[in-house]
């Protein structure tokens, strides 16, 4: 297995957190968090259109990431690492399915509901993202890294704290939206953890 494999999952992986941020926070949330959402999406619509393709490469590089992964953890676990690379594939293609709302909503008069639909189908796919963590983090415990395996544990337990009281608890999921900072940390740290560390090109050998 080339030890160029873990370089580029850490490159996917930075990829995935920039599209992902920069689609959400920087190019969708001057328009959801608008007095007028209707008309601050008509005046944002390149911008609009440009973070739903920003989400459609972002799909394709975590899509690649999962394979990668597979292949690199394997090694430490099959079974484990089979279940993440199913987990991981199952939430991109949950958020992926919902992403035509996103278009439905640049012809809507009121664009919001399936702007909400959107976000909860984000969240359910986040669910199953929750589930990888976890299990990665058992795999990157066997890889020594019990450090980042820690950190990558946390952000499953707020993805799936978040995702599940979307659905049954909304009245207390705002206040867990400070907590999503782990997943941040934790997942820039994984895509660091690939690019420089020796362990990873270990895997890799």
């Amino acid at each position: 297995m080339p030890v160029t494999l873990p370089r580029l999952a850490g490159l996917a992986y930075l990829g995935i957190i920039a599209l992902g941020l920069g689609a959400e926070v920087g190019l969708r949330m001057p328009v959801t968090t608008a007095a007028d959402p209707a008309a601050a999406l008509a005046d944002a619509l390149k911008s609009w259109r440009l973070a739903i393709g920003a989400d459609i490469v972002m799909a394709t590089l975590d899509v690649a990431l999962a394979l990668m992964l597979f292949r690199l953890f394997r090694p430490l676990g099959p079974d484990l690492a089979l279940s993440a690379l199913v987990l991981r594939l199952v939430q991109m293609a949950v958020i992926a399915a919902h992403l035509p709302l996103l278009v439905s909503a640049i012809t809507a008069t009121d664009p919001m509901p399936l702007i909400d639909r959107h976000g909860a189908g984000y969240d359910l796919g986040l669910w199953f993202f929750g589930l990888n963590a976890l299990a990665m983090s058992v795999l990157l415990a066997r890889a020594g890294a019990g450090w980042l395996a820690g950190l990558i544990g946390a952000a499953g337990v707020v993805y799936l704290t978040g995702s599940l009281t979307r659905f049954v608890a909304p009245e207390i999921n705002a206040l867990i939206q400070p907590a999503y900072l782990i997943p941040v940390v934790a997942e820039l740290s994984f895509a660091l953890w690939l690019l420089i560390s020796a362990r990873a090109r270990t895997l890799a050998a």
